[in-house]
């Protein structure tokens, strides 16, 4: 009988690294996380230090192995996945020159409104409207600009999953999956958006990209010798062209087929859904050509702000459910779940806006900001947290509205991220945008979307649609409540009227904030 095999499946998400083991029929044999820490160094900036990633790799790689018992030689692949647009800067000596610049950080919101302004055919990606500040362009054109000697110093400049490959690999090479959703990268016209970039008088930033834009699954290199030894692999072990994290999420959901949409959740909310001929239009990003599934186009949005706005609520404004859930033995947010279920739909009358590192989509915004309306002395932290919650199902039905408007009507929701495990939460994505929830047996969707790529990597799966036949499997389906959703329209209709009554206030506010942070 054959020795069973196993794939090594590479999370870097926002918070942290997660590793996992699956078999070939996607079952987990282990999971192992170490967390990381983000800094805010000013409003709408984030950053975080590739050196903690790495060492957080390496003990994670090294536990989930070790807690394992799988023999070296029975993990045949290893693929990856990571935040983007987390851009760094590298140089001669494959050091980074400074902190990488995370997904999140809009600091780069005038480079993408000159970005914009160019009006380039390449700008069908971002629906010929606005162009995202969290974008890989406008970042590394923001390091050219504002830190020329950064620029000038740095060998390459690439996203945070061509780094990690390149430090397992020793080889450089991007995913198409980047190359396309972050950086304006088009097959259908013929790779590199050539005349957008004479136009930014940023065609050196092509010298620093990495040259090789492999599809998803393709291998890059074998496993480098020092990482092997540190993390009790075999040396040369094939190393697979990873993902954004979101789209490996979307894979691990088996978000393969034309008219499927996966939801990712965790620090923020991504869609990812697949057409089978392109799509453009304002309110979403896409459609990339071959960024998922060669022959196939994908088409993303997303809410910059979901679980991190809730673990901010907790972390810094639910002491008493903090307490109440140590003299329990239980976690805060059973508590806080608990407090919310017993609030009515809307809140009682609250508002709650999503936008604390400003909206990504529909309305691609960096300068606005969270904001709560409709308060009262009666309200109290249920009130509050439900709200939240409530919000972020708004602002993922408005995308949807944004979606249904130009040919794409998303079908069945495949969930997957840590937000999965409130009933209360995803019963009201559900309920608010009328659709039936889909939760896979393993909601750690990114690593098996990324050990999916390994797979193919490691030739046991000649594809990733095979891949995803294999090794994708649905456990349950939230049913929307009719009553419920038509309760929620009124509420939605009052988030969607928020945000144009409070632009121009939020606007003014954000750059007062910035031109004061600058002296």
């Amino acid at each position: 009988m054959a020795e069973e095999q196993y794939l090594m499946g590479v999370d870097f998400g926002t918070g942290g690294v997660r590793v996992g083991l699956f078999d070939a029929e996607g079952t987990p044999k282990v999971f192992h996380g170490v967390e990381w820490e983000t800094a805010y160094p000013r409003s709408g900036w984030a950053e975080q230090d590739p050196d903690a990633w790495w060492q957080s790799f390496l003990q994670a790689a090294r536990r989930a192995v070790s807690d394992s018992g799988v023999p070296a030689e029975s993990i045949v692949g290893i693929a990856t996945d990571a935040t983007a647009s987390t851009v760094l800067a590298v140089g001669d000596d494959d050091r980074h020159l400074r902190p990488a610049i995370m997904w999140m950080d809009v600091r780069a919101s005038d480079q993408a409104e000159r970005i914009a302004a160019t009006h380039d055919r390449a700008l069908k990606y971002s629906g010929y409207g606005d162009v995202s500040a969290e974008w890989g362009l406008p970042k590394a054109l923001w390091i050219k600009e504002r830190e020329p000697e950064v620029f000038e110093r740095a060998k390459h400049l690439c996203d945070c999953n061509d780094w990690l490959v390149h430090r397992l690999t020793g080889e450089w090479a991007s995913s198409i999956n980047i190359a396309s959703a972050k950086f304006f990268y088009d097959r259908d016209e013929g790779g590199w958006p050539e005349s957008l970039l004479r136009s930014l008088d940023f065609r050196d930033f092509l010298e620093k990209f990495p040259k090789d834009v492999l599809d998803l699954g393709a291998v890059v290199g074998g496993l480098r010798k020092s990482v092997a030894e540190e993390i009790g692999l075999k040396e040369g072990t094939p190393v697979a062209q990873g993902a954004i994290d979101a789209y490996a999420g979307a894979l691990g959901l088996g978000v393969v087929e034309p008219g499927t949409l996966g939801l990712i959740t965790g620090s923020s909310h991504v869609m990812i859904g697949q057409s089978a001929h392109p799509i453009h239009g304002q309110g979403f990003w896409g459609s990339y050509t071959d960024a998922m599934i060669p022959g196939q186009y994908t088409v993303e949005a997303g809410q910059a702000s979901t679980g991190s706005v809730v673990a901010w609520f907790k972390n810094n404004f639910a002491g008493e459910a903090a307490r109440e859930a140590e003299r329990r033995g239980c976690d805060t947010y059973d508590v806080l779940n608990e407090l919310a279920e017993k609030v009515p739909i809307g809140s009682d009358g609250l508002i709650f806006l999503d936008y604390f590192q400003g909206n990504r989509s529909p309305h691609t915004d960096p300068l606005v900001r969270g904001a709560v309306w409709g308060l009262s002395l009666g309200h109290g932290p249920g009130h509050i947290f439900r709200s939240i919650i409530e919000g972020i199902c708004f602002g993922t039905e408005e995308i949807f509205r944004a979606m249904r408007g130009h040919d794409f009507e998303p079908r069945l929701n495949v969930v997957s991220g840590g937000p999965t495990k409130s009933a209360l939460w995803m019963q009201m994505h559900a309920d608010v945008s009328n659709l039936p929830i889909a939760l896979t047996k393993v909601s750690e969707g990114p690593v098996l979307g990324a050990a999916m790529l390994a797979s193919v990597g490691a030739g046991v799966y000649k594809d990733v649609r095979e891949a995803a036949q294999n090794m994708v499997h649905t456990e349950s389906t939230v049913e929307p409540d009719a009553e419920a959703h038509e309760k929620y329209r009124f509420y939605l209709d009052r988030y969607t009227e928020t945000y144009p009554r409070m632009k121009d206030l939020m606007h003014r506010m954000s750059r007062h904030e910035a031109g004061a942070a600058q002296g």
